[in-house]
């Protein structure tokens, strides 16, 4: 007789899926959730400027002469929008060639120019090629105008700054000299940069009776000019997409370096000045 199994069969169970494995796909399913959420949220912040860019608001016409939209355009006109209530300028140099000074009136179309900032010279031995013309075409258009060195550090301080006297007659109405910084020197340390800034603004300060402005990058300012040159005022650099609102300690604001300019041809910068039309000329030479 033959005996009998008593084994007893074991059943096959699925196996339960790992709490690490179920924890994975809840992450990816929230990251995809908030990257979803995120862009809808930048479509309807920047809801306006791409109106625009779309050419989706009522008040624009495109017709076959119509500017090319970029991007950048977006966030141009949500800056400007939102600071319409600021007095608004350019700055140029030889780098936009000829200027017609006489259309010089708009950016973007819509936004009404009061200033522009003319560059003069740079370094200690060289003078922007359309100066002299930019300086009369601003003036003869009635734009609040003012005029800024291009500072080189490994050239002497005292030449720079005798230049910038030398080419700039500065009339009543115009607004303090203005000294661009933006480099670091090659031979020579940072605190013997910030001597030499320091001889240029006094020296230039002593002439025309008026404390200059610096002109620079957000990071180069809170990096090296901030506490040290904190008596003076400054027009910061940020063309960041994140960046829609100026420091209350900015005098001034380069948002972009590609808008479009009536009178222009090709990219010049945009500028906000921290206050209105009337305090703008409360700055300005008597």
């Amino acid at each position: 007789m033959a005996k009998q199994n008593n084994r007893r069969r074991t059943t096959s169970r699925k196996p339960k899926k790992k709490p690490a494995v179920l924890r994975k796909k809840l992450i990816k399913i929230g990251i995809i959730a908030a990257s979803v959420l995120l862009f809808f949220g930048i479509i309807y912040h920047y809801r306006n400027g791409l109106a625009y860019y779309f050419s989706f608001k009522t008040d624009k016409v495109l017709d076959k002469d119509a500017k090319e939209k970029r991007l950048s355009d977006v966030r141009n006109y949500q800056i400007l929008e939102k600071n319409d209530n600021k007095a608004i300028g350019i700055d140029v140099s030889e780098y936009q060639d000829q200027i017609d000074w006489d259309e010089v009136e708009t950016v973007d179309d819509d936004y009404q120019l009061s200033f522009v900032f003319v560059r003069a010279t740079v370094g200690n031995d060289r003078l922007d090629k359309r100066f002299q013309e930019n300086w009369l075409g601003a003036k003869e258009n009635k734009l609040i105008r003012g005029a800024y060195h291009y500072y080189r550090p490994n050239e002497n301080s005292i030449e720079q700054a005798e230049l910038f006297i030398k080419t700039v007659r500065l009339q009543k109405g115009d607004l303090p000299p203005v000294l661009d910084i933006e480099r670091l020197p090659e031979n020579q340390s940072v605190e013997r940069l910030k001597v030499g800034l320091k001889r240029w603004l006094s020296k230039v300060e002593e002439h025309y009776k008026m404390k200059p402005i610096i002109y620079t990058g957000e990071r180069y300012y809170d990096d090296f000019l901030k506490e040290e040159f904190s008596d003076y005022l400054f027009w910061i650099a940020n063309y960041n997409f994140y960046r829609e609102k100026m420091k209350e300690d900015w005098l001034f604001w380069q948002f972009t370096e590609k808008a479009s300019a009536s009178g222009i041809k090709g990219n010049v910068d945009v500028n906000v000045f921290n206050g209105d039309l009337q305090q703008l000329q409360f700055i300005t030479k008597e």
